[in-house]
């Protein structure tokens, strides 16, 4: 191996470079998937959608990957075919997701544009507008998860035993700071002046970018592994086979940790995805002023998750994390279920619990499988991470619309909310088995990360 490359491989200057390139990839996919947030009354008033359709479409970003298995496939495909070309086709498919997504909110095509007469053509209790939007959010999603998956490959290429959980803790923290852009200038850029289409086109616009700076380190990747002669599909005898699936899934820990992201996810997103609402109709305040609020949740991970990352790389005890994390996301569920205590303690609270489990939970995959595997084990976990994803902001918009009949002006949150606290109380026991099973089978997940 060239001398000149290896010290390229293990300068801290690349490695923190590379992950700068893949979180901005990050940052606007996140952006795109959380604009919509503090959107939700102006699209219910300008397409005529139901509280019911808007978890729908919160919802249908999941579809491919929970009922298509397209993060289990993508992770297999990038198992086999490497990072470049398997993050370019996905990273890919989510940019033609998004600028769908916005031409589907535009002027444009209500006025009659492409497609819009076939979209009216079937299903009329669906506004035209909402189905183009939703055939969008289906391929956003499709490609947005596989290349969450393809990112997590490529920190444990650059980070593994330096750094890991730390460089996990940033990624998290990139991917929140695209949430907090968005929770703070959506409903701005909705609100004055520049209308609602044009607020989701930035969105798309930023997805764009995106794409281009993958673009780069393709690039970049490209002329490492040519200068290290390495290429960068895997030798035979290393190449993933489809049995290695079940050697994932026999263990017991990844299973607890699956379940984990499971449940956490799905009471951390789909919150989120009404948390401006419910601030709204609970607190009086403004869709701005409820947009800041939630903000707080991203606003706290930018800074805890990279810091609790840190701390795992050199202390471990990951298991512990997940544990707390769990905990703490019960105690805010619950307590906005049944009091009025201000939401912004409880928010800062939730972005503890966001930056624990997140920085413990993804870079423990490398003691629980080969590295051969890791971009299946990404995917399959989330393949299970969306079947939430897709599940839950159905079921919340129901609750929604089943404890307010006849579309009151305040509504009422409270079951929708006892539901988030449920998850997290069933995260918690997950979190406790996961405890159990490393102290019993020693799989590690409470070791240091750094060698």
């Amino acid at each position: 191996m060239n001398q000149r490359m290896k010290s390229l491989m293990n300068s801290k200057s690349a490695r923190w470079g590379i992950l700068i390139l893949v979180g901005f990839v990050l940052s606007v996919n996140y952006y795109f998937y959380d604009a919509f947030s503090t959107l939700k009354d102006l699209l219910r008033a300008e397409f005529d959608i139901s509280n019911t359709q808007y978890g729908l479409f919160v919802s249908f970003y999941s579809i491919p990957n929970t009922f298509l298995f397209m993060a289990v496939i993508g992770g297999v495909i990038l198992d086999r075919l490497g990072i470049r070309r398997t993050g370019f086709i996905f990273v890919f498919f989510m940019t033609f997701g998004a600028v769908l997504t916005a031409y589907g909110s535009s002027k444009g095509y209500q006025n009659g544009g492409l497609g819009y007469n076939l979209m009216s053509s079937f299903l009329p209790k669906y506004s035209p507008e909402l189905k183009m939007m939703l055939l969008g959010r289906f391929f956003y999603g499709l490609g947005a998860e596989t290349s969450i998956v393809v990112i997590s490959k490529i920190l444990v290429k650059w980070f593994k035993g330096k750094d890991l959980a730390l460089a996990f803790g940033l990624k998290v923290g990139f991917g929140r700071l695209g949430t907090f852009a968005a929770l703070q200038l959506s409903p701005r850029l909705a609100q004055n002046g520049i209308k609602l289409d044009w607020a989701i086109w930035f969105a798309a616009i930023l997805v764009c970018i995106g794409l281009l700076v993958f673009v780069i380190y393709m690039l970049i990747d490209i002329k490492v592994d040519k200068q290290l002669e390495q290429k960068e599909l895997l030798t035979k005898e290393d190449k993933f086979k489809m049995k290695d699936i079940l050697d994932i899934i026999k263990n017991p820990a990844y299973i607890m940790i699956a379940l984990i992201c499971l449940t956490f996810y799905s009471a951390v997103f789909p919150f989120m995805a009404f948390a401006p609402d419910f601030f709204y109709h609970k607190f009086g305040v403004s869709y701005v002023q409820s947009g800041q609020i939630t903000s707080l949740l991203p606003l706290g991970t930018l800074f805890f998750t990279p810091l609790f990352g840190f701390l795992i790389d050199r202390f471990g005890k990951a298991a512990s994390a997940m544990i707390f994390g769990s905990f703490a996301l019960f105690i805010v569920h619950i307590t906005f279920s049944f009091t009025n205590t201000p939401p912004q303690a409880l928010m800062i609270l939730l972005g503890v619990a966001f930056s624990l489990v997140p920085a413990a939970m993804w870079p423990s995959m490398v003691r629980l499988v080969k590295e051969k595997q890791i971009g299946t084990a990404y995917g399959l976990m989330y393949s299970i991470q969306n079947l939430g994803l897709w599940g839950f902001p159905i079921l919340a918009g129901i609750i929604l619309d089943k404890a307010n009949p006849g579309n009151p002006e305040t509504l009422n949150y409270t079951p929708t909310m006892i539901m988030f606290a449920a998850l997290g109380l069933l995260g918690l026991f997950f979190a406790l088995l996961l405890k159990y099973y490393d102290k019993k089978r020693g799989f590690g997940v409470d070791l240091p990360l750094n060698k």
